[in-house]
């Protein structure tokens, strides 16, 4: 291989790896915990749904 194309190669590699180095972290998927239950939430949703059952 020629040296020019050994050059590009190196190149974009070396920015592959600087764009994989400066992402952004993966955001956070975790759901926000559950609302407390009160006289004010039941009058405006109504009563809160079961909870889901159990995954076993």
């Amino acid at each position: 291989m020629s040296s020019v194309v050994r050059l590009t190669l190196a190149g974009l590699v070396a920015a592959t790896l600087a764009a994989c180095a400066s992402a952004p972290a993966a955001p956070d998927l975790t759901p926000p915990p559950r609302r407390p239950v009160d006289a004010k939430t039941q009058l405006e949703y109504g009563n809160p749904p079961p909870p889901p059952p159990g995954r076993y």
